[in-house]
């Protein structure tokens, strides 16, 4: 593997930690419903209609339509992979543009009222949230690696198992693990600034796609195949 492809895979991870971070204070502040998890929000939506919870409802169907949304202009902002693309298409910084800016407005408007909001503000704003982590979900598939994603990770724990079980190498499931670890790490980081300090919560989402699209400039415009590297890493 390529450094710039070691630098890239990184720079996914924290990605996926911005996945973690944003799930967990949509759960805790925003009204209980996943961002990115749309398994679980389908889960939700399930539950919501045996309990008769109208809320429980509301959200989870309004994460699940608005990370669609995010998904199809993440698509239609960086494409789909390209033989020749280079390790980091500009495409995908275009589209990260996008989901920081949607960060933003959440995060101007969530630390405007202190981090108090009504049910209709909350509601809003994991909508803003679940769009910006659709957008980011798609928009990471231009690498063209199969199986690396920042949000369905299920099976890449799925894969890490049966490699490991099968005797693979620790080198072989590096990537895995750390796509793992990020999004725990990150719902960690986001449930502690949600429960102690919740108005400054979404510096933390900030922080992590800012420092992508930062460290995204340094790349050079080396082609590569879009199919190499990683792809021990399953979705």
């Amino acid at each position: 593997m390529s450094g710039a492809s070691r630098k890239r895979d990184l720079l996914v991870v924290l990605l996926s930690l911005n996945s973690g971070a944003t799930d967990a204070i949509g759960l805790l502040l925003l009204g209980g419903a996943f961002t990115s998890v749309m398994t679980g929000n389908m889960v939700l939506l399930g539950v919501s209609g045996a309990q008769g919870d109208g809320s429980l409802a509301l959200h989870a169907g309004a994460a699940i339509i608005c990370f669609v949304i995010g998904c199809a202009v993440g698509h239609r902002l960086a494409g789909s992979a390209r033989p020749d693309d280079p390790v980091w298409p500009a495409q995908i910084s275009r589209a990260l543009t996008v989901e920081f800016a949607v960060l933003v407005l959440y995060a101007a408007f969530w630390m405007f009222a202190g981090g108090d909001v009504s049910e209709a503000g909350a509601l809003g704003l994991l909508a803003l949230n679940a769009c910006a982590l659709g957008i980011q979900s798609s928009s990471v598939q231009r690498f063209g690696v199969p199986g690396l994603s920042t949000t369905y990770l299920t099976g890449t724990l799925t894969t890490l198992v049966m490699r490991l079980t099968a005797g693979k190498p620790l080198r072989d499931v590096q990537l895995s693990a750390l796509l793992l670890l990020g999004l725990i790490g990150g719902a960690t980081l986001g449930g502690l600034l949600a429960l102690r300090a919740p108005v400054v919560a979404p510096l933390l989402q900030l922080a992590c796609v800012g420092t992508v699209l930062l460290a995204s400039r340094f790349f050079t415009p080396t082609r590569t195949s879009a199919t190499v590297t990683t792809a021990e890493v399953t979705g």
